[in-house]
């Protein structure tokens, strides 16, 4: 079984519907209250609430061989127009979020004897998006922890990477402006803006035997 947070929509969504369809089960965990068996509701930012939704999959004796992170926000605001608020709930998603997640989930892969942990962060972290100081606060706060986890679960068979994404059209982008978004791309390696396919050929990379040794690893999808 894959985890998936952020699998209803957007990158996730893809990701969700490519795993599916290579046979693989996949639970996705977000807020939304669906009646699937195959989804968890809870709170992604609150470790009680993750909690339940690990209780509720371990009850389900399933073995779990990766864990991949896909759920974050964002808010185009300038430093010192951000709402604390806003800068909260930010840094509550992204960064905490992704810590509860992983502590939290984390054993169900040193039960399964290993497996993959994949966290998501930006180009923006790199690039140094000017509007977006907080979002890449999170993110660049995601990169860190999951080097560090990369190497306190590694004697547990386990790997921990991110994958740093460029634009890719989502609800997550829609308030760069398209002169922004078109710099981001010129600056990649690769001049082209990378789909949600792009960003499942890595996962399925970090996934596959092939990638054992790769672990404590930031993979910028189309380089910079």
């Amino acid at each position: 079984m894959i985890i998936v947070t952020g699998g209803r929509s957007g990158i996730g969504h893809v990701i969700v519907s490519l795993l599916r369809k290579e046979g693989e089960s996949v639970i996705t965990l977000s807020r939304r209250n669906l009646d699937e068996s195959e989804h968890i509701s809870c709170d992604l930012s609150d470790f009680k609430s993750l909690e339940l939704a690990y209780k509720s999959i371990k009850s389900r004796g399933c073995k779990v061989k990766a864990i991949i992170n896909c759920a974050g926000i964002a808010s185009m605001n300038l430093v010192l127009t951000t709402p604390p608020d806003v800068v909260e709930k930010i840094i509550q998603t992204n960064l905490i979020g992704t810590i509860y997640l992983n502590q939290i989930f984390a054993p169900l892969l040193i039960k399964n004897g290993g497996g993959s942990i994949i966290n998501f962060s930006t180009i923006a972290v790199s690039s140094a998006l000017k509007g977006e100081a907080v979002y890449i606060a999170s993110k660049a706060g995601v990169e860190a922890f999951s080097r560090t986890l990369a190497k306190e679960l590694s004697p547990f068979n386990i790997t921990v990477n991110c994958i740093a994404p460029g634009p890719i059209k989502t609800d997550l982008i829609k308030a760069i402006p398209q002169e922004t978004i078109t710099s981001i791309v010129k600056s990649q390696i690769i001049n082209r803006e990378m789909q949600p396919e792009d960003v499942f050929s890595m996962i399925k990379l970090l996934l596959s035997p092939n990638a054992r040794e790769l672990t404590g690893q930031t993979l910028h999808l189309g380089g910079f």
